[in-house]
């Protein structure tokens, strides 16, 4: 282990001490959930901005939450955070064998990665599924992603482009059919299905979902803000005015006009 690594280690053993601080002391593996959480979205604002001081510092955040879950995991005779690294260690090494063996077949990313499913699946007793370790944790957008990628790697795959477009369209009219029903069960799941479509073209697309939908949101956002502050210079608010004319004045925006 590097200095640093140990020197940190020590720090949260200190802080977790009886002398230490009450902070610390009180966190479990439960109250730090969110806090982890928060930190990774913040190790990806930082990769979004490609801010490498800030990166830097957030994934320093990131591992200061690791250590901590694995003081706690020593301090209740569960495990301690060399296991943890050396768990992560052999892991990889085994799960590439045409990099630490003499397995053949690991010439592209695809077949790496059909490598590693079907390694995976065998390390975890031969799952009877490869989505049985997709966390139902995960947002909506990234786990219909990763749902898509997991059945894509064993064959399960639309092999056109235009396939997934027409599948799109049918979910569209589906959706319709379902608002003219008024049934909202069956609203909210042909709503879903649509999302569902759409996360299946960005993904044959190559294109990220929440990266895609969290800069149009971005983007929205922005754009609204420069519309209250161009009426907030006329002594208005956005209640005060009606749709067409903040429609025009949003046009203007998207134009630059304002």
């Amino acid at each position: 282990m590097s200095e640093s690594l140990r020197r940190l280690e020590d720090i949260i053993a200190q802080l977790r001490s009886p002398a230490g601080c009450p902070w610390d002391r009180e966190q479990t593996h439960e109250s730090l959930r969110m806090a982890l959480l928060e930190e990774c979205y913040e190790v990806v604002e930082a990769i979004n901005r490609a801010d490498d001081a800030n990166l830097c510092e957030e994934l320093g955040d990131l591992l200061l939450l690791v250590m901590m879950h694995a003081q706690i995991g020593s301090e209740r005779g569960a495990f301690q955070f060399e296991e943890v690294a050396r768990g992560i260690c052999e892991k990889l090494i085994r799960r590439h064998p045409h990099v630490f063996g003499d397995a053949k077949g690991g010439d592209t990313t695809a077949a790496v990665l059909r490598q590693w499913e079907q390694i995976k699946r065998v390390e975890k007793g031969g799952a009877s599924s490869v989505l049985t370790s997709i966390s139902s944790a995960l947002p909506a957008l990234m786990r219909a992603q990763l749902v898509q990628k997991k059945v894509s790697r064993v064959g399960f795959d639309w092999q056109k482009t235009e396939d997934v477009f027409n599948k799109i369209e049918e979910e569209i009219r589906e959706f319709q059919d379902a608002l003219i029903s008024k049934d909202r069960t069956e609203i909210e799941q042909e709503a879903g299905d649509v999302l569902f479509s759409l996360v299946n073209l960005l993904r044959k697309l190559q294109i990220d979902s929440e990266t895609a939908l969290n800069r149009s949101t971005m983007k929205f956002a922005a754009r609204f803000q420069a519309l209250e502050t161009h009426l907030e210079k006329l002594g208005r608010r956005v209640e005060d005015c009606s749709e067409c004319e903040l429609n025009e004045i949003w046009n203007s925006l998207k134009l630059g006009e304002v």
